[in-house]
């Protein structure tokens, strides 16, 4: 487009650690198929004897267990005996009509699984679609869930005008889905879908690549002898803070102010340091290794670290672990309403403090004064932030934090790209209007993570 140039922001002199993002190229703007996982469960006569559901999974054959053959009947007196092979035949016939009784079953179910299966096949098709062409008009034709339509619209249109001033397209799309879980009955069928979604963008002749999973809860019914989607319920994962955040308020309000006043009494001497630069590099303390919170962000974005407990609201905890991973010391008071520790979980109880693993909690805890362990700088502007800093999101624009992120990468503006894990996502533009959850109430608090603890 002749207008993206104009469009695109210079990136900032200040120099920030970078990540290559360049991709190859691709020759035209395509939608790429997409592609349906079926996890569901099939039905257990499906499986040959002897062989358990992993190994089937896996197609390894267990031990192989002869199938266990009729019930043996005691033999009845001479004279009311039937002959063998009346007997024989009569077993026989029973036999085959009961393995045809359940062919026939078998291959119902399967018939009618196939046919609801190819209406999801081509919803996530379409869905890719929308997704590439930034418009809802493919999907609007095949679902009747107008409401939900209408929400997908919004999200789309967003996505457009966002991408239309950063001077970006997407040169091409990739969707894959998983069913997760399937609820079946006779005239209904309801599932819930994984949704990877891939984009490769293009911004001034460079291309990266973003990430992201969504989940979303499918209805489907007959009608006319056909199944159609008549429902669609987006799972809105960031929407749903943890525990223990109105907890920790105020808990952290009393730490800082013994911080402070711990800090107006202190005396320490008064040293120039430019004459003893031996000394000036000893006081800078540990270094954040930007670079390597980054990494670990890229590893575990789509999986959590089996070290550490994952939570159905994972994204702080997430957070934290990137944190910790770039040097950020732990800083370990036993209560969960004060410092920011983990230790895991033992006896049943959980060990770990609520600005570990809870947004609003951690957002109060870097908003603190501190000059020692994990602490950070509120900035007022997203072109402050670098490799390794954390942006947390209030939704509604009551003070209230519901979601955090940490920068990973940035585009060819240098505008940032984020990682997250509760709706897992990599390289993804820091704003977030591509998410159900964003609001025209959104507020953002952006940290920068201080160089040295």
């Amino acid at each position: 487009m002749s207008t993206r140039s104009d469009q695109t922001r210079n990136r900032p002199d200040k120099q920030r650690p970078s990540k290559a993002l360049v991709l190859q190229p691709a020759a035209v703007r395509t939608s790429q198929p997409s592609e349906l996982l079926l996890k569901a469960d099939e039905p257990e006569t499906q499986r040959p004897s002897g062989v358990t559901r992993e190994n089937a999974d896996r197609g390894q054959r267990g031990s192989q267990t002869p199938p266990a053959g009729l019930p043996v009947q005691s033999a009845p007196t001479k004279s009311a005996q039937p002959s063998a092979g009346h007997t024989a035949g009569k077993q026989v016939a029973k036999l085959s009509s009961l393995l045809r009784s359940a062919e026939q079953e078998g291959s119902g179910k399967r018939e009618k699984a196939g046919e609801w299966k190819s209406v999801i096949s081509k919803y996530v098709n379409l869905y890719n679609k929308a997704e590439t062409d930034q418009h809802y008009a493919a999907l609007d034709d095949y679902i009747e869930d107008k409401d939900h339509c209408l929400r997908l619209r919004y999200r789309l249109e967003r996505l457009r005008e966002r991408d239309l001033y950063r001077g970006v397209l997407p040169a091409r799309g990739e969707t894959k889905a998983e069913l997760i879980k399937v609820n079946e009955s006779a005239a209904e069928v309801s599932v819930l879908v994984k949704l990877h979604i891939k984009r490769q963008m293009e911004q001034s002749g460079l291309y990266y690549l973003e990430e992201r999973t969504e989940i979303e809860r499918l209805w489907l019914n007959q009608s006319g002898g056909a199944w159609r989607i008549f429902r669609i319920e987006p799972v809105i994962a960031e929407r749903r803070p943890r525990f223990g955040a109105s907890e920790y308020t105020a808990a952290v309000e009393e730490e800082l102010d013994q911080i402070r006043e711990a800090s107006v009494f202190r005396s320490t001497p008064f040293l120039n340091l430019d004459q003893y630069p031996q000394l000036k590099q000893r006081i800078k303390g540990i270094p954040y290794r930007r670079e390597l919170a980054a990494a670990y962000a890229d590893r575990w974005w789509n999986e959590g670290n089996p070290a550490y407990e994952e939570f159905e609201v994972n994204c702080t905890n997430y957070i934290s672990q990137c944190l910790f991973a770039g040097h950020a010391p732990m800083n370990y008071t036993g209560k969960r309403e004060s410092g920011w520790w983990y230790k895991g979980r033992s006896g049943g109880k959980e060990w770990w403090s609520y600005s570990w693993a809870v947004s609003n909690a951690l957002t109060h805890y870097l908003s603190g004064k501190r000059n020692s362990g994990l602490h950070a700088t509120v900035v007022q502007s997203v072109e402050e932030l670098q490799l390794g800093d954390v942006i947390t999101y209030d939704w509604n624009g009551d003070n209230r934090y519901q979601h955090s992120t940490i920068i990973t990468a940035f585009d060819a503006a240098g505008m940032p790209l984020v990682n997250a894990n509760t709706v897992p996502s990599r390289h993804r533009f820091w704003d977030y209007r591509d998410s159900y959850a964003w609001t025209e109430q959104t507020r953002y608090r952006f940290f920068h993570i201080a160089d040295h603890f």
